[in-house]
């Protein structure tokens, strides 16, 4: 039997229970938090979020604009009801008048309070994202395809790919016009539940993939270093501390279970199999980004696809684990993901068709309140050329639509004659002009 001895010393007592003398060094915790907060910062992606946002805002409202039934405009005063539905940290009235571009404020005839609408432009370019969508239909198609393809037993829950829909390019109604359409492809198990019918092996290759082909070939790497790599692109300043290098290139060269294999499903308890069930993850959430349109996600509906996509690790410390494939920007109520190499300079090194519409509705944004002296001028050139048409019902009444605009598009840099634009051929309310013009007031009998 062996005794434990205490020694007292200047009134203090020291043995092998005492709480002085067996304090043990910990190894301090590092969260996901701490990660976040002492991660290297892109500031160029930082501020392209902060645009976004704008722009996300602006498409809130204009969604719920056009809920209304009543016309193309809504009043001013019922719009700021919707301050907390959208998000604003400032009123709704000075959040309009800082992109006349996009929003067109005017005072209702009949009622005298104020009006608002989109501009012709913003619509336009609403309406050409919705041509675009439908123009790239069969590319919607197979990229469901592909994510029914990455999850474990081919099926997806249709509320998670509702809360990416626009983030893939969607159409607001996809489930009635592409999977219920589309039959010999998808098939609805349930209401919310959509199932692959058919593996295309033609479609099971990754942007990885081809991205590793292309450095294989142009710079003669060996296949051992090229076979599981990653491209990796830190952030300027980003420190290397020692022997982050080593086990980097370790990792680049680890084998796994690529998204479109559809082996069973690697263990994490297995030999070795932590580091390689992560880097299936890391596998999974690059083909997903690369997937979706701007290339970016926000980070709470990547949690929606663990479980069909068979990811058991913590999603937000595996991003900020790799700084060099994805970057977390926390601008905004919500933390969104980017794929580092799809950007340079803070826009996609590949555009593609849609993500240029959303370009050009982020550019029509951030003019603000500049250039708006052609706006101004083309409101007087509008009131000058308005032809007024009466239709009576024989005692002088004025019945119907009766006021028709004969310049309703334009060009920011130049006019065009009413001949150039079929809007001119359209009759509208008489709401529509913001105001009406004196020549509607002249004496019948003259």
């Amino acid at each position: 039997m062996i005794f434990s001895k205490t020694i007292r010393c200047n009134g203090m007592l020291f043995g092998p229970f005492n709480a002085f003398s067996q304090r043990r060094w910990k190894k301090p915790v590092v969260s996901a938090q701490t990660r976040l907060e002492t991660r290297t910062k892109d500031l160029k992606l930082d501020k392209l979020m902060a645009h976004i946002n704008k722009r996300k805002t602006i498409l809130d409202i204009h969604q719920l604009m056009s809920q209304r039934k009543r016309g193309p405009f809504v009043s001013v005063q019922l719009m700021s009801r919707w301050r907390n539905i959208v998000g604003l940290n400032v009123g709704m009235g000075a959040f309009l008048h800082k992109y006349p571009h996009v929003f067109e404020l005017f005072e209702h005839p009949f009622r005298r309070n104020l009006c608002c609408k989109l501009t012709q432009r913003m619509r336009s370019l609403i309406d050409e994202e919705e041509k675009v969508v439908k123009e790239y239909e069969p590319e919607l198609v197979q990229k469901v395809k592909k994510l029914l393809m990455m999850s474990r037993n081919g099926t997806l829950h249709v509320h998670a790919l509702r809360l990416i829909r626009r983030e893939l390019g969607l159409p607001e109604d996809f489930r009635d016009s592409i999977l219920s359409r589309y039959a010999k492809d998808f098939r609805l198990v349930d209401l919310e539940i959509v199932e692959l019918v058919d593996r295309n092996e033609s479609l099971a290759k990754a942007e990885v993939e081809k991205w590793r082909e292309k450095e294989y070939i142009d710079k003669w790497l060996s296949e051992f270093e090229t076979s599981y790599a990653f491209p990796i692109n830190f952030p300027t300043g980003f420190k290397i501390e020692r022997g982050y290098r080593e086990k980097l290139k370790n990792w680049q060269r680890l084998p796994y279970l690529k998204p479109y294999e559809s082996k069973e499903v690697l263990r994490v308890r297995t030999c070795g199999g932590t580091e390689r069930f992560e880097k299936r993850a890391v596998g999974i959430i690059h083909e997903l980004l690369s997937l979706t349109v701007e290339k970016m996600l926000e980070v709470d509906r990547l949690a929606h696809f663990r479980k069909d996509f068979a990811i058991e690790v913590n999603v937000r410390e595996l991003l900020l684990k790799h700084p060099g494939i994805f970057y977390i920007c926390t601008k905004g109520s919500t933390q969104t993901v980017f794929l580092r190499e799809a950007y340079s300079k803070g826009c996609l090194a590949m555009p593609n068709p849609m993500y240029v519409v959303r370009r050009k509705m982020l550019d029509l944004i951030l003019l603000g309140c500049r250039n708006t002296r052609s706006m101004e001028d083309l409101e007087e050139i509008k009131e000058e050329r308005t032809v007024s048409v009466f239709r009576t019902d024989g005692g002088g009444k004025i019945d119907g639509d009766w006021v028709i605009p004969i310049l309703e598009s334009y060009d920011q840099n130049a006019f065009r004659s009413p001949r150039e634009t079929d809007d001119s051929k359209q009759p509208f309310d008489g709401c529509e002009s913001g105001r009406i013009p004196s020549v509607c007031f002249k004496d019948d009998s003259s």
